[in-house]
């Protein structure tokens, strides 16, 4: 194997480390000494490609939130897909829940969250609202609704949200984005 490969597979076994690590135990309480256990390597490695615990958080918090896309689709459902796309996001990656743990603990997952909705989600209202001026302020509250959901389904296991079936979170939180995304402003 050549150097190259053998410092990308390095990375990339950093990385997964992280992800598994920062979703299990946080950022406090995540460490470097762990998570270079976790990769079979030594602590230095992860240094060396990382610099420190904040550059290797934000390394492993890329996430592609591939949505969906809208070409094809009538904009009355575009609520009920945008939740249906989060559900499987949710319930296949994760990564994005350890990024909502860390993001309700700490000042940089929280920044880091911020930073994935503005880039990704705030494109893709711009693209369905009616007013684009009013974008940013929509954009929000669509990701109050993805977050708040996430949180109480994903992170804190509430007991009525958790044990609903998909159908019913579509059912219910559908047309609350759908009415963010785009109703006329009040």
């Amino acid at each position: 194997m050549t150097t190259a490969r053998r410092s990308d597979a390095t990375r990339a076994a950093i990385l997964d480390a992280a992800r598994e690590r920062f979703a299990a135990d946080g950022y406090e309480r995540a460490t470097i000494r762990a998570i270079a256990k976790d990769a079979g390597i030594d602590p230095s490695m992860v240094m060396r490609y990382y610099g420190n615990k904040e550059g290797l958080f934000a390394a492993a918090s890329i996430i592609e939130l591939d949505l969906p896309e809208l070409g094809s689709m009538p904009t009355r459902h575009i609520g009920p897909a945008m939740v249906e796309h989060f559900l499987d996001r949710w319930e296949r990656d994760d990564v994005l829940t350890g990024l909502l743990r860390v993001a309700v603990t700490n000042d940089s997952g929280a920044e880091r969250m911020q930073q994935l909705f503005a880039e990704q989600i705030g494109p893709f209202v711009a693209g369905v609202c009616p007013d684009s001026a009013d974008a940013p302020r929509r954009a929000g509250l669509v990701a109050s609704q993805i977050l708040g959901m996430a949180l109480t389904r994903y992170v804190l296991r509430f007991r009525p949200v958790a044990e609903m079936d998909r159908a019913d979170v579509v059912a219910w939180l559908g047309p609350t984005i759908q009415r963010y995304l785009t109703a006329e402003a009040p």
